[in-house]
């Protein structure tokens, strides 16, 4: 029971470090805070994503490349050129670590407006750190699990970011329903998208790509954005106005 808990909050709090901080935020701006709250999730998305971490900068340039050029050769992650998820899985690490490393010619327009704390990525992108977690994740495993088939789930910790990444680029632009016609393959996986928080609706998320709720439809649930309202009356974060 300790694992499957340990895996389940793992799961989650990794995905909405991902999709609250670093898509809605980091990439699209969809709403704005203090330096002290963005400060505070910046360094949750790296305790949550652990070994796993993805640096704010590369990973709003790549996804605001995956808007612009969705489902093209300059896609980072369109799953129409491979055959597999795993192929595109290392191609597009081979574009993240060319725009974190700065091997890679990225366009000013992408270059821009996402919060950047250099003291905190170099411990965070730091191999000591990432081996650090992992490790952990290693020592929780021997304490507590019961079943040898337990210890399959450990190369997901170590991978938490990209296989949710992998998940959401992978299904959502392969499998499902579209309720609007964009100039690509973007779909919607899940009517209630409990398994990914919101993000496999791409086909919505595409069409507006600044609207916090990526449920569209009213039989359409997104489970981040209640949270998002909520944060917003807390005042923790302000939601900007839609575009669409």
């Amino acid at each position: 029971m300790a694992i499957l808990i340990f895996f389940i909050l793992h799961w989650y709090l990794s995905l909405f470090g991902q999709t609250f901080f670093l898509h809605r935020y980091s990439a699209h701006k969809m709403f704005t805070m203090s330096k002290g709250w963005e400060r505070f999730w910046y360094i949750f998305s790296w305790v949550s994503q652990g070994s796993s971490y993805l640096n704010a900068r590369a990973y709003a340039i790549l996804h605001r490349m995956h808007h612009a050029y969705s489902d093209t050769e300059k896609d980072p992650h369109s799953p129409i050129f491979f055959k597999e998820v795993f192929t595109m899985m290392l191609y597009t690490r081979k574009i993240y670590n060319g725009v974190l490393h700065g091997t890679m010619q990225v366009e000013e327009k992408f270059d821009r407006n996402f919060p950047e704390y250099a003291k905190i990525d170099r411990i965070a992108d730091a191999w000591p750190t990432r081996i650090g977690f992992g490790l952990a994740y290693v020592a929780f495993y021997v304490a507590f699990a019961t079943q040898w088939w337990m210890y399959l789930l450990l190369p997901i910790h170590f991978l938490m970011g990209p296989v949710h990444g992998a998940i959401v680029n992978w299904a959502g632009h392969k499998y499902g329903y579209r309720n609007f016609e964009e100039g690509d393959h973007s779909k919607n996986t899940l009517i209630i998208d409990f398994l990914m928080l919101g993000e496999l609706f791409q086909n919505n998320h595409h069409h507006a790509g600044s609207r916090p709720n990526f449920a569209a439809k009213w039989w359409e649930v997104d489970p981040v954005y209640p949270v998002m309202r909520l944060f917003h009356k807390l005042g923790i974060i302000q939601l900007a106005p839609a575009k669409s």
